[in-house]
């Protein structure tokens, strides 16, 4: 009797499991519907519904473009604004295909050769003005008008109306003072030179030089460059590479180094 009670209990406990466990499948399933010939799926998460008033992304007006008013879509710039941005697009390109050495001639607008257009300076130069030197260098020749100095080339002694300042070639050379180039020429001594006029009938001669940067009537600032020095000539082998400057005021030589800063 108690066997057969121990069974029925077994039995009713099997089938409650049973009767739970197809519970639980049927809930499992209630919480999706799956369609098979479609594969879609109804997923349980919320889904936003899109509010009518809200811009899609990137559909009517993109992310702003750098310098075009926000009321504007892209690419629609303003008329003026347009055609300014283009241009400054087109300068730069130009501009990007100029050598480093054209670039710097384009940006400096300097006065010098064939700047014709370049603004006339006031040459106002005085006993008081002092001028830089056009080179740093050594002075291997002094001026001198009332006694004789020795030149190491010539092997002789005379008077000087200039002084000879040390220089490596093609050092840059550069204008002592805002002047006026008023003749640029050759000679055997000095070799290539330029005149400079810097005013109240103060001149300026500087010789030795090569590639020579300004044309008579060209004008200079102080501390532009004039031009580089140039292999000495046969008149100053000894000497070396240098810059002759002579200083001249109302016609007649004066010692430049009276005038240097």
């Amino acid at each position: 009797m108690k066997e057969k009670a121990r069974q029925l209990f077994k039995d009713k406990l099997v089938l409650v499991m049973m009767v739970l466990g197809l519970l639980t499948i049927v809930a499992a399933a209630g919480t999706m519907t799956i369609h098979r010939g479609g594969q879609t799926e109804e997923t349980p998460y919320l889904q936003m519904q899109e509010s009518p008033g809200m811009i899609a992304e990137n559909e009517e007006f993109p992310a702003e473009t750098a310098g075009q008013p926000a009321e504007l879509p892209a690419g629609e710039m303003a008329g003026e604004e347009k055609i300014y941005t283009e241009e400054r697009v087109a300068d730069a390109s130009e501009k990007d295909e100029l050598s480093p050495a054209e670039t710097y001639e384009e940006d400096a607008a300097q006065a010098g050769a064939g700047q014709a257009s370049a603004t006339a300076l006031t040459l106002n130069f005085t006993e008081s003005s002092r001028m830089t030197w056009p080179i740093q260098g050594n002075v291997l020749l002094d001026y001198s008008m009332d006694t004789t100095i020795y030149f190491p080339t010539l092997d002789q002694y005379k008077c000087n109306p200039g002084i000879v300042i040390q220089g490596e070639v093609s050092m840059p050379v550069v204008a002592p003072a805002n002047a006026q180039i008023t003749e640029i020429g050759n000679n055997e001594e000095i070799g290539n030179y330029a005149v400079l006029d810097l005013g109240n009938e103060y001149t300026v001669t500087c010789g030795q030089l090569k590639e020579i940067q300004a044309e008579a009537g060209d004008y200079l600032e102080k501390g532009q460059i004039l031009g580089y020095v140039a292999e000495p000539t046969k008149y100053y082998c000894v000497e070396g590479s240098n810059v002759y400057m002579e200083m001249d005021h109302q016609g007649a030589p004066v010692d430049p180094l009276d005038f240097m800063e």
